[in-house]
């Protein structure tokens, strides 16, 4: 197979939530989930993405965050920073920002609430990775941002030197293809419940949100499918499916995760407005899933 763009970042990067206690950033706790990252092997962490709850973070709270996992990670993994918005200008500036703390990558999200057209979403990154020399991560995920990022525009920023990533998070395999057959981006999954599916037709790993819980076993069973090993993966893809499904499913990410980690004592659980905590029912359901899979009694 040959070898894509973006392939230093084949693997499992997980997207990290914040920890918060009492309304601030409580970066004992996120020093500890770093370190928990770090020995369970994974290729990259992913810090102030959604799951780490970019839209309610300060500027001031973004850099501290992405400093410190720099920091702490320092060259034992790499770092994929989410400096994306639906601001070109504000997201320079975070991306400028990060590149000089140190992060190996940024990750960008799709322009959202302003939808621009297929020209404004080329421009738009097209700025930022010609003014950022690092590698770039694009983040399509139109559930979120309300408009698709489509294939030909996909094409077309793959022409850019240091855009080299996709997170693909539409749902669907059909693009997926599409943007593999045209073009030569590392396509990284945006959905944990699709890794699987999207790596047997090409993509390379995953930016993971079940991976605050189970990083390893993720890792294990992406480790299987770039081995092209799928009968092992497809074992550990039914193992992981019900978690990786209520991380989603439950209620909007992160308040799954956040709930998960609290009950097994990783997290405080604290969320910030407008996310709100799961309904008794909710997590109730969550607490069967986490014991199924063995990790509460």
């Amino acid at each position: 197979m040959t070898k894509r763009k973006g392939s230093d970042f084949a693997g499992v990067g997980v997207a990290i939530v914040t920890p918060f206690k009492n309304g601030a950033l409580d970066i004992a706790k996120l020093k500890e989930q770093i370190e928990f990252q770090i020995a369970s092997g994974v290729t990259f962490l992913v810090p102030v993405g959604t799951t780490g709850e970019s839209p309610t973070l300060t500027h001031d709270e973004h850099e501290r965050v992405v400093s410190e996992v720099v920091q702490l990670a320092s060259g034992r993994c790499k770092v994929m920073a989410g400096t994306g918005s639906n601001c070109t200008a504000e997201a320079l500036r975070l991306t400028r920002w990060a590149a000089k703390a140190g992060a190996d990558a940024s990750l960008q999200v799709a322009p959202y609430y302003n939808k621009p057209t297929q020209r404004g979403f080329y421009e738009h990154f097209k700025a930022i990775a010609e003014e950022v020399g690092i590698p770039h991560c694009v983040y399509n995920i139109p559930g979120r941002s309300a408009k698709n990022i489509e294939p030909e525009t996909m094409v077309k920023l793959s022409e850019l030197p240091n855009i080299t990533m996709v997170k693909e998070a539409t749902g669907s395999l059909d693009q997926c293809s599409q943007i593999l057959n045209a073009t030569n981006l590392t396509v990284l999954s945006g959905d944990d419940s699709l890794t699987l599916p999207m790596m047997s037709i090409g993509a390379e790993g995953v930016i993971s949100v079940a991976g605050n819980i189970v990083p390893g076993d993720l890792l294990a069973m992406v480790k299987a499918a770039l081995a092209g090993n799928f009968a092992e993966a497809a074992c550990m893809h039914h193992k992981l499916f019900p978690l990786c499904r209520d991380m989603l499913s439950l209620a909007t990410n992160p308040i799954p995760v956040k709930a998960a980690m609290k009950l097994l004592g990783r997290d405080t659980g604290e969320l910030r407005l407008p996310m709100t905590e799961l309904e008794p029912k909710e997590l109730e359901s969550l607490r069967g899933t986490l014991a199924k899979y063995g990790l509460l009694k």
